[in-house]
C-alpha cells in the first residue's frame, strides 16, 4: 500500500503579480509505504515507511523546511497456539534546516536526530485469565544539536556544535490478570538504562553554573550511565453492569528533552540528551476514574483525576544565551514540577446524532531555584481550561454533516513588563516567569459529506465538502514587540495570525 499528498496553497501564490508573493513557498507533503510477506504459516515479514515534509519560504531571503523519515522492517513468527513473537529494525531521521540569504549573510543552520531501533516483543496467552508481554529494545541516538554553514562572504563563520551520542536500553514484562468477575489488574514492570557516549567535550560546572573543568571521552567511551526502573500498576473494578472504577499509577522516564522558549512552539527548538549534568526526567503519576454507560448503552460518562509529580524538570535561566551554545548546560537550571487536573467526557456513539463533550480543567506548574524568585510558577504547556464539542447528523442515507468546536486557554508566556534605554538601545524588562497569557485559542470547524454511489457496489465514491475557522477566528500564533514608528515612547504589541479560513473539497473513491 501506498499513500501520498502535499498541499498546494502554494501554488495559488504564483498566480500573483505581486512579487512579494509570488516567490514564496507554503507546503508539507507526507508519503505512506507498507508491505507485508507471508513466509509460511508462522512467519510474516513488514516492511513500513513514513516520509514528510514541511516547507515555507519567503523568496530567496529565507527559508525553513523539517521533516522525519522513518523505516521498519518487522517479522512476525507464531511460537504456538497461544504465544507470538515481534523482532523489529526500525530506523528514524527528524531535521531541519533554515536559509537566510541577505546581503552581509548567507548561512544554513541545521539540526537532526537519527536513531537506530531494535526491538524484541513477545506474547503469551497462557489461560483466560492472564495475558503476558515481555520484551526488549536498544536504542542508538545521534543527535547534532546545531550547525551553520556560512559561505565565504558572509558576516558570520560557520559554527559546529558537538555532535551527542547516546544508547538506550529497556527489558519490560507486564500482565493482563482477570483475578476477580469484576476486578481486573494490569501490572508491568520495565528497567531502562541510558548510556552517554563519546567521542565529545564534557563538562564539570560550580553552583553558578560556570565551567570548572572539561573532560575530554573518546569515540565509544562511557560518560555516564543511567539506570530507572519504571513500574506500572492498574486496577478496573466493574461495579454493575453499567458502570466501573479505573485506578493507576505509573512512572515514567525521559532521556531526550526539549529545550523550548516560552512564546511559542517550533520545529528549531532545542533538543538534548540527558549527560553529565542533565539528569533524566522522571514522573510519578496517579489516575483515579468513574465511567458509567447509561439510555441502554447509547451514552457514556467518564470522569478522571489525576496528580504527576515530577523531578528534575529543565528550563533556561534568566538571560540565557542558548544560539549554537556548545555547552548548554551552563544555560539551564533544574528542579521540579507538578501537574494535576480533572477530565470530563460525554459521548453518545449510536443514532443519527452521535458526538462528545469533553472538558479538562489543569494546572501544570514548576519550581525551580534561581527562577521567579524560587517561587512556583506556570508551565508553558500549562492549559487551565480545554474543551471540545463534536457533533456529527446523518441526515439522510447520503448525506452527513458535522461541525467541530474547540477552546482552550492560550499558552503561558513571559511577556516584558517595562522597558530602558541603554546607548541608544531599547532592551526590555522582564519580571515574573511565564506570568502573562496568549489570547485564548478557539475555532469552528464544519464538514458535510455526500455518498455518490449506493453502498454495497465494487465502486464507491464521496464528496466531502470542509470548512476550517468557520467564523474566521484569528488565533494568536506569535506575540513580538515593537518600538512605535508614530510615537518611539510607545511599544506596540504585534500579533501574528496564520490562517483565518481554510475551506476545502475532496473527492474520495474505493475499488
Amino acid at each position: 500500500m501506498i499513500t501520498g499528498r502535499r498541499t498546494y496553497a502554494d501554488l495559488f501564490l504564483k498566480l500573483s503579480n505581486d512579487s512579494a508573493l509570488n516567490n514564496n513557498k507554503l507546503y508539507f507533503y507526507d508519503i505512506n509505504a507498507k508491505a507485508n510477506y507471508k513466509l509460511g504459516d508462522k512467519d510474516r515479514l513488514y516492511l513500513s515507511g513514513y516520509f514528510g515534509r514541511d516547507v515555507l519560504g519567503v523568496g530567496d531571503a529565507f527559508g525553513i523546511d523539517w521533516g522525519n523519515a522513518t523505516g521498519t522492517l518487522r517479522w512476525n513468527h507464531q511460537l504456538g497456539n497461544k504465544a507470538f513473537s515481534n523482532t523489529s529494525l526500525i530506523y528514524s531521521n527528524y531535521d531541519y534546516n533554515i536559509g537566510i540569504n541577505t546581503s552581509a549573510s548567507d548561512i544554513n543552520i541545521k539540526s537532526r536526530i537519527e536513531d537506530w531501533n531494535l526491538k524484541q516483543d513477545f506474547q503469551l496467552y497462557g489461560n483466560s485469565k492472564h495475558g503476558i508481554k515481555a520484551g526488549l529494545n536498544s536504542i542508538y541516538h545521534t543527535i547534532t544539536p546545531g550547525v551553520i554553514e556560512a559561505s565565504g562572504q558572509s558576516s558570520i563563520n560557520s559554527i559546529s556544535e558537538q555532535k551527542r551520542y547516546a544508547w538506550e536500553n529497556a527489558v519490560y514484562v507486564s500482565d493482563n490478570w482477570k483475578l476477580a468477575d469484576k476486578l481486573n489488574v494490569d501490572a508491568g514492570l520495565r528497567i531502562s538504562a541510558f548510556s552517554v557516549l563519546g567521542p565529545g567535550k564534557y563538562y564539570e560546572l560550580d553552583e553558578q553554573q560556570r565551567i570548572t573543568d572539561t573532560l575530554n571521552y573518546s569515540s565509544g567511551e562511557f560518560v555516564k550511565t543511567y539506570v530507572n526502573p519504571e513500574p506500572r500498576l492498574g486496577l478496573a473494578y466493574r461495579l454493575g453492569e453499567t458502570s466501573s472504577i479505573k485506578a493507576g499509577y505509573a512512572r515514567n522516564t525521559q532521556y531526550l528533552h526539549l529545550i523550548s522558549n516560552s512564546t511559542s512552539s517550533s520545529p528549531t527548538d532545542k533538543w538534548v540528551p540527558s549527560n553529565n549534568i542533565i539528569k533524566p526526567e522522571i514522573a510519578d503519576q496517579l489516575s483515579l476514574g468513574y465511567f458509567h454507560n447509561f439510555s441502554d448503552g447509547k451514552f457514556e460518562l467518564s470522569a478522571e483525576a489525576y496528580y504527576k509529580s515530577m523531578q528534575n524538570q529543565i528550563d533556561y535561566k534568566d538571560g540565557a544565551d542558548v544560539f549554537m551554545q556548545d555547552a548548554i548546560e551552563t544555560q539551564l537550571l533544574f528542579g521540579k514540577g507538578r501537574a494535576y487536573g480533572l477530565e470530563l467526557m460525554l459521548k453518545k456513539s449510536t443514532g443519527k446524532f452521535t458526538g462528545w463533550i469533553s472538558y479538562t480543567l489543569s494546572r501544570t506548574e514548576k519550581q525551580i531555584n534561581g527562577i521567579n524568585n524560587n517561587d512556583w510558577y506556570v508551565a508553558r504547556q500549562d492549559r487551565t481550561h480545554d474543551l471540545s464539542v463534536v457533533a456529527m447528523y446523518q441526515l439522510s442515507k447520503r448525506w452527513v454533516v458535522s461541525g467541530t468546536w474547540v477552546y482552550y486557554t492560550g499558552n503561558a508566556v513571559s511577556f516584558p513588563s517595562g522597558k530602558y534605554e541603554v546607548d541608544g538601545n531599547v532592551v526590555f524588562y522582564y519580571t515574573e516567569r511565564n506570568g502573562y497569557r496568549m489570547p485564548a485559542y478557539h475555532r469552528l470547524d464544519l464538514g458535510a459529506t455526500y455518498q455518490l454511489s449506493k453502498p454495497g457496489r465494487k465502486f464507491t465514491s464521496e464528496l466531502s465538502l470542509g470548512l476550517y475557522n468557520a467564523y474566521g477566528r484569528e488565533n494568536a500564533y506569535t506575540i513580538t514587540f515593537r518600538q512605535s514608528e508614530s510615537d518611539p515612547s510607545k511599544t506596540e504589541a504585534v500579533q501574528t495570525s496564520l490562517f483565518k479560513w481554510v475551506p476545502s473539497i475532496s473527492y474520495n473513491f474505493k475499488f
